[in-house]
């Protein structure tokens, strides 16, 4: 016991003895400064490198200690950095710490040092710094050669979005240096004559082979040369995601991941990031060789819990992820095979389907989904051993499905398999459905033109190809009679020829099974002529709302009817007894278009009645064109405007009035127009008419002799028609009308007595001035043979004799002066018609017969020198039997042709005139005035001979013996020739 006492005494002595020497080394502030300072430098990673040693440390023992360190740049008191670092120091040990410069080492001289405290427990408080340690000078611009540019830092490595400074270092600082960022000029801040450096905030990637930056140095316009780097831009490392692992078969674990961006640089700068599998529990790594998948072998000591960490690691950075599970919960199945369908018919299947066996006793669950129509339509679970089988039931008629099937383990479900599917199609049944019919009537005398149309089944209710429609017409008042017809698909109408007979009609549709229930419509016998007042209706861009009165009595339905344009195909849509309004909407519907809707009620008896008749446009439009105007009533203070045949019918709105536009050149309004302006901002007038139906205006109130221009254009509640060129009217002076109402009736006076004179002219021709006969279409010329030259001969006088030669004498006392002896004859003398007869001189002769023939020579002037016929004029008191003794032809004619022109001289104009006979005329027996008793008949002339106009005053001379016998016979003027 004394021994423990006097033991225990000596280690509180001791105890307290080390305790007070250490207060007294702390007192007596031990040289803990650190000592043997360098600095070293690493371009690459643009870091400084120091080493340094703690002399005097006590006791050999290791103390924690915390170095303060400052870092200055270009000067010692240019302090950029000052941080602290903390570490267990040994005695005389060498510590080393690294720090990374912003600013390429390369473009400043930097100056570290460093001082140190205690902080150790097993030194109380309180504890001091020590002294700093003396500069340590680093400085790399002496090794960069004899270049006058610089740019640094050379090759650099940096994420996206980091924070880059950059330099240059220009010897001659007589050189103007600019730096350019990927061409665009970039601006820094000078640290000394020599250096500048440019900070880049957040730089982005631009390309895999880097960022280009150059700097260029000149004097004045002459360039000193230009140096550049290239600055790498990395992608950041994403930590990799979805990472997981499961197995197929127990054997091996298939590991899969999303890498997320690939950071791989150009020129293999950087290389694409690398992956690594560890697994903690068995301590094994494995380096994938691919970038988002690995396998993992299993080992055959039955692990189950696996703990895998992935690791992600480039040049700059490194990431990881972790996942931990249990093997069994792990298993992904293999796709279920042999899927097969079994007993199908027209509404059931029996699938059936394999899987891969995993462990005896293994369970899986599987999903079963029927598809039809490109839609899911029934989802099943069941659960199976390695078979599975499955009863489908409720399915369409004539319908292909596809039926598909997944599998998972049914202990610890982890994932499903890929989908296992086969198609399969049911069989046929007989339509379920009567077909949606409907019809449209065309009264006509004696028959009723029914056109009947249906609606095809929807494939729900077709069970099948529709192959027919069958059409079964029946004579209700004939019931005897019947027609069947047959209707090949896909047509939807048909059009009968019904008497005046009730009809009922029953359709059905028939596929390869049967047919469908009978749709059953009846045409009453009585004409729908129902006159119903049509109403009009406002559309929406839903289309259309109606609504009618309920029909009287006993109904099963209505029925809305209307045409789709432009196929004007029959639409219609049935609604129940019991509602009274419907809507009406389709994407057929045009905005701008007229649609005609027609409500019907259907009676008990199956009969259709019109009730009523809307019309309207889903969506109005402006009217599409503008009316042809005419001008009419033209005068000088007004004229009227009218478009009688505008059709508002086909117009894409209902027409509601129309807009008269007027201008003038006096800019002002006329009474009852108001201003208005055009979409081209000229200023006019305008009149609106509100009545669609009036279609006429009269503009007054104008000026004579004025210019003006209008059109019209008509308008809807969606706007008036298109702007149209102006037409212009100018106004006639006062005077010019008063001219034209006077002028107007005078012209329509004359036109008619031209066309009353026009339609009577052949009556005038014939009364007033008849035809000259024309020689060479008289009869004659069928007996005559032409000469060799019929024109230059017409008559000749030596084949004929001239039988007459009547001279007319004027009432008036006329003279005619007798050939030779200029004796006048006085109108006394002259009152009676005289004849000259002209017969042949020989009494027998054997030639040609006479002839009555004389010269005209109102076409030949000239008499023939051949033998001709002669003319002699007698005195009036001498009888016919005496003229004979006067004169012979050839003395008329040497008279003729030797006084003819003097003679016409001394007959005074308009009091003689001259007609001729013609030589065809001969005169008749029983005459008074004609040839002596019993005359020869002369015989027909060979051909027309000249004719000769003999003046009424011509002398005659005195007969001769050997002359032949003719007559003259003088006329009194005012007579005519026979």
């Amino acid at each position: 016991m004394a021994l423990f006492v006097v033991f225990q005494t000596t280690f509180f002595l001791t105890l307290l003895s080390l305790r007070t020497y250490q207060s007294e080394v702390l007192a007596e502030r031990l040289p803990l400064t650190p000592v043997s300072l360098k600095v070293s430098t690493n371009s690459i990673h643009q870091s400084l490198h120091l080493q340094w040693t703690v002399h005097n440390l006590p006791y050999h023992q290791e103390l924690k200690m915390v170095f303060q360190i400052q870092i200055s740049r270009i000067e010692t008191s240019n302090v950029v950095w000052v941080g602290n670092y903390s570490t267990p120091v040994k005695w005389n040990q060498v510590l080393h710490w690294s720090w990374e410069s912003e600013l390429p080492l390369e473009c400043a001289t930097h100056f570290v040092r460093i001082k140190s405290v205690i902080d150790d427990a097993s030194f109380p408080e309180p504890n001091f710094w020590s002294n700093w340690s003396s500069w340590e000078e680093v400085s790399v611009q002496d090794y960069l050669g004899r270049g006058t540019l610089f740019v640094f830092p050379k090759d650099k490595l940096v994420e996206e979005g980091s924070n880059v400074t950059i330099c240059y270092v220009s010897r001659n600082i007589q050189n103007n240096v600019s730096c350019y960022l990927e061409g665009k000029q970039i601006h820094g801040e000078q640290l000394d004559p020599h250096v500048t450096a440019f900070n880049l905030n957040s730089v982005p990637f631009i390309r895999n082979r880097g960022t280009n930056i150059y700097c260029e140095a000149s004097q004045g316009n002459v360039s000193k040369g230009i140096e550049g780097i290239v600055l790498f831009v990395s992608k950041v490392l994403e930590e990799p995601k979805d990472f997981s692992c499961e197995s197929q078969d127990f054997k091996t674990l298939h590991c899969t991941w999303d890498p997320g961006t690939d950071t791989a640089l150009g020129w293999s700068k950087q290389p694409s990031q690398s992956y690594t599998l560890f697994e903690s529990f068995s301590g094994e790594k494995k380096l994938c060789t691919h970038k988002n998948w690995c396998n993992w072998q299993i080992t055959q000591d039955s692990q189950e819990m696996y703990n895998f960490t992935l690791i992600a690691e480039n040049y700059l950075r490194k990431r990881s992820v972790n996942i931990l599970f249990n093997l069994t919960h792990r298993v992904y199945l293999m796709n279920p095979f042999s899927v097969n369908f079994e007993n199908v018919n027209a509404t059931n299947a029996i699938m059936t389907w394999k899987v891969h066996s995993m462990r005896n006793n293994f369970t899986y669950l599987c999903q079963i989904e029927l598809h039809g129509e490109g839609k899911m339509m029934q989802q099943y679970d069941v659960s199976i051993n390695v078979n599975g089988e499955y009863f489908l039931s409720e399915l369409e008629p004539a319908t292909e499905y596809m039926a598909r099937v997944r599998c998972a383990d049914a202990s610890h479900f982890w994932k499903w398999t890929e989908w296992s599917g086969q198609n399969f199609t049911t069989l046929e049944a007989a339509p379920s459905e009567a077909p949606d019919v409907w019809r449209s009537v065309n009264s006509e005398p004696g028959n009723h033109t029914v056109t009947l149309f249906w609606k095809p089944l929807s494939k729900l209710h077709a069970n099948g190809k529709i192959l027919f429609y069958n059409v079964v017409v029946e004579n209700l008042d004939k019931p005897s009679r019947s027609e069947l017809r047959s209707i090949p698909a896909p047509a939807n109408s048909t059009k009968l020829i019904l008497d005046r007979c009730s009809y009922q009609i029953c359709v059905t549709a028939n596929n390869s099974v049967g047919a469908s229930p009978a749709s059953i419509i009846v045409i009453s016998a009585d004409p729908e002529n129902k006159e119903v007042e049509e109403e009009r209706i406002a559309g929406t861009e839903g289309g259309f709302s109606l609504s009618w009165k309920p029909q009287p009595g006993d109904v099963i339905g209505y029925v809305v009817d209307w045409c789709d344009h432009p196929q004007d195909v029959l639409q219609w849509k049935n609604v129940g007894p019991n509602t009274t309004s419907t809507v009406i909407s389709t994407d057929a519907f045009r905005p701008g278009v007229r649609y005609d809707f027609r409500i019907y009620g259907l009676s008990t008896k199956r009969i259709a009645c019109l009730l009523e008749k809307k019309t309207g446009y889903s969506q109005e439009l402006a009217p599409s064109d503008n009316p042809h105007v005419l001008v009419d009533m033209l005068t000088s203070h007004s004229f009227t405007l009218s478009w009688k045949d505008y059709s508002t019918e086909s117009q894409p709105g209902f027409i509601q009035g129309y807009h008269v536009y007027l201008k003038s050149k006096a800019r002002q309004c006329h009474p009852r127009f108001q201003k208005a302006v055009l979409s081209d901002g000229s200023e006019c007038c305008r009149y609106k008419i509100d009545n669609p139906e009036e279609k006429a205006l009269i503009v007054d109130n104008l000026k004579p002799e004025s210019f003006y221009e209008f059109f019209v254009t008509p308008f809807t509640s969606a706007g008036e028609g298109p702007n149209a060129t102006f037409t212009k009217v100018t106004t006639p002076d006062e005077h010019s009308s008063m001219l034209i109402r006077i002028l107007l009736p005078m012209v329509f006076c004359v036109l008619l007595i031209m066309i009353v004179c026009y339609l009577k002219s052949q009556w005038i021709k014939e009364t007033c001035y008849p035809d000259i006969p024309d020689p060479y279409k008289s009869s004659i010329l069928s007996l005559i043979k032409f000469k060799e030259n019929p024109h230059l001969t017409i008559m000749n006088v030596s084949d004929c004799i001239p039988d007459a030669i009547e001279v007319v004498s004027k009432p008036e006392g006329t003279k005619i002066q007798l050939l030779g002896t200029r004796k006048s004859l006085t109108e006394t003398e002259l009152t009676k018609p005289n004849y000259l007869y002209l017969l042949p001189t020989e009494k027998n002769h054997s030639g040609p017969g006479p002839c009555i023939c004389f010269e005209n020579f109102t076409y030949n002037q000239a008499a023939s020198d051949a033998g001709s016929c002669g003319h002699v004029p007698v005195p009036p008191k001498a009888p016919p039997s005496m003229l004979g003794l006067m004169t012979s032809p050839e003395n008329v004619l040497k008279a003729l042709e030797k006084n003819y022109m003097n003679s016409l001289g001394e007959v005074p104009a308009g009091e003689t005139s001259l007609n001729y006979v013609s030589q065809l005329a001969s005169p008749m027996s029983g005459d008074k005035d004609s040839l002596p008793t019993n005359p020869v008949e002369p015989p027909h002339c060979s051909e027309y001979k000249m004719q000769m106009a003999v003046p009424l005053r011509l002398a005659l001379p005195p007969p001769t013996e050997n002359s032949s016998l003719s007559s003259i016979t003088l006329l009194d003027p005012g007579e005519h020739y026979r």
